[in-house]
């Protein structure tokens, strides 16, 4: 017998723009012709890893940049995407906070919120357009074989989505039956029930994003990068939202990691990871995405990958793991980023201190 479970179609959501934010992008916003901060005794590693960047591409190796969401709300997408433009960067991984945040600073030109007395007033997460789009942007994406990153991406640079109409999608739903041919199946089938259960409109439907060029995924769509989003289901305040479908996320996250095997395969013997502000999302999907990958090669006569990778994070840690990996009864040895990291197969540098002054460092010296 199934256990019993709340009716998540109950929750009350209201409109994001009552919302009051902590930040505004123009408040956080990083130029990148700037001049970086500083690199103090960050300045030597920084060199290093630039320098690993150059070979990767000059190879033709892939460089993956992996990160948080705190990479979006201290406002160095732009810098990012001029990486991306020169070629530096070859593809984006995130976590679903990233792409949340990206997106609500292209829709409203705002993000974040008092987590500490939504969560008591029953608020947290619970806003409209966030949780609404994000799903319609993923159920129709699906459609043309989108995951979930590309999704995002594309509802921003177009401004909304196109949805079918339901008698074309029951026709849709009814051939898949018996042609045999359920490659699209439960996509559709998904969308179908997400406009049935809650009225959605026919056609092309319109959302206005007031700073579209602030969005970091908007910009890797365009600029034809992979951005994929590694999600977990509840993670995320989309999930606090009554049309939240764990089902359409779950499709376009998968579609991402194979995205992202793909990409991190591509690495050969002189590709890059840069994890910056991401201690668990990276390390995690990054091995799993490893292992494939070097199944795949290994059943086509390669030697394994040696990515190098650079992880940048706030923690200070007591260890340095160009002496290998710490002994377990060392609080080192328990930091899962560096530990899964350091077993990767490639060279491993930490470089502990602000993203900001990594990835603007990082960005003059390849400029």
């Amino acid at each position: 017998m199934a256990h019993e479970r709340e009716d998540l179609t109950r929750i009350k959501v209201q409109p994001l723009a009552v919302r009051r934010s902590k930040h505004a992008f123009e408040a956080i916003r990083v130029d990148p012709q700037a001049p970086p901060p500083p690199a103090g005794d960050l300045a030597p590693k920084i060199e290093i890893v630039a320098e690993r960047i150059r070979g990767a591409r000059a190879s033709g190796a892939s460089v993956v940049l992996a990160f948080g969401a705190h990479l979006v709300k201290n406002g160095l997408g732009r810098v990012v995407e001029e990486l991306m433009e020169a070629g530096w960067i070859t593809h984006l991984a995130t976590n679903g906070a990233g792409v949340i945040h990206d997106w609500e600073y292209a829709f409203l030109g705002r993000s974040e919120e008092d987590v500490r007395s939504h969560v008591a007033e029953g608020r947290f997460g619970c806003w409209d357009e966030t949780g609404r789009c994000t799903l319609l942007a993923v159920l129709t994406g699906a459609l043309a074989g989108m995951g979930y990153g590309e999704s995002i991406g594309r509802f921003v640079l177009d401004g909304g989505c196109e949805i079918p109409r339901r008698e074309d999608l029951w026709h849709a739903v009814a051939d898949a039956c018996e042609t045999g041919n359920p490659a699209l199946l439960p996509a559709q089938t998904e969308l179908l029930r997400s406009l049935e259960r809650f009225e959605l409109p026919e056609g092309f439907l319109r959302v206005e994003h007031r700073n579209p060029e602030n969005s970091l995924t908007a910009a890797a769509c365009r600029l034809g990068v992979p951005l994929t989003v590694h999600p977990g289901i509840g993670y995320d305040i989309v999930y606090t939202h009554p049309m939240a479908n764990g089902a359409a996320m779950g499709r376009a996250a998968g579609i991402d990691f194979a995205i992202l095997v793909r990409a991190v395969g591509q690495m050969g013997k002189e590709g890059v990871l840069l994890s910056v502000g991401s201690a668990v999302m990276a390390p995690q999907v990054f091995e799993k995405a490893v292992s494939i990958a070097n199944n795949l090669r290994r059943q086509e006569g390669a030697g394994p990958l040696t990515p190098f990778i650079a992880v940048n994070d706030l923690a200070e840690i007591d260890w340095d793991w160009s002496r290998g990996e710490p002994p377990s009864e060392h609080p080192a040895y328990y930091i899962r980023f560096c530990k899964s990291f350091s077993r990767m197969g490639g060279e491993m540098v930490y470089l502990g201190g602000d993203n900001r002054t990594f990835l603007q460092n990082i960005h003059s010296l390849l400029a």
